[in-house]
């Protein structure tokens, strides 16, 4: 039973740690502490790892549950149930956890406020289009908590973060924005700016 419980406490970290660089830009932001988002972003590349990890310890831990191993009779009593800990219940209950842990990049958006606004375009040719590199973001949470802090600024139009691309396509009206405003607020998330290109995009 004490391996049983070790499985399932490896199987329960590694998904916690293989979230922990999406998980901390929502942290950062429930905290109001937004130059920690980056914190973690170094675990990306280990995650895929961390994945299969988990899936195997915990695979392991239900295959050791469904197929326990025979003892051998005796005249002794066991009529002793097992603790909560070692039941399947608990099992189920730690493997659903894991799997909410691992998809949560993939629904990180809703931790996010609505931060769209509504841009009153006076005259377009006021309208610039500016694209930052970004060094540092690893998954959608990353790119929701770019979008967060940009939108936040008077101006802008439109904020368009991508983790693959590693960049930010931000449309502002430069009469109350500009770039250097703009790569403030992106470099407060702890992800940093490292080049910029305007105008390279025409707005719609």
């Amino acid at each position: 039973m004490k391996n049983e419980n070790n499985l399932i406490g490896a199987g329960l970290l590694t998904a916690i740690t293989a979230s922990l660089c999406c998980i901390t830009p929502v942290l950062a932001l429930i905290a109001g502490t937004s130059g920690i988002a980056s914190t973690f972003s170094w675990i990306e590349p280990f995650r895929p790892y961390l994945i299969g990890l988990t899936i195997l310890v915990l695979g392991f831990a239900w295959y050791q549950k469904l197929n326990p191993q025979k003892e051998i009779d005796c005249e002794c009593e066991t009529d002793e149930k097992p603790k909560f800990i070692q039941s399947k219940t608990f099992l189920g209950i730690v493997t659903v956890f894991a799997i909410v842990m691992l998809a949560f990049p993939y629904y990180s958006g809703i931790f996010y406020p609505n931060t769209d606004k509504q841009i009153i375009v006076v005259d377009r040719l006021d309208i610039k289009t500016t694209e930052f590199k970004i060094s540092g973001m690893t998954c959608a949470s990353c790119e929701e908590h770019v979008n967060h802090e940009v939108n936040k600024l008077n101006g802008i139009v439109n904020s368009k973060a991508s983790y693959e691309n590693g960049n930010a396509i931000v449309e502002f009206d430069k009469t109350k924005t500009n770039e250097t405003e703009i790569e403030k607020a992106i470099n407060s998330t702890g992800y940093k700016v490292t080049d910029k290109k305007e105008n390279e995009w025409k707005s719609n």
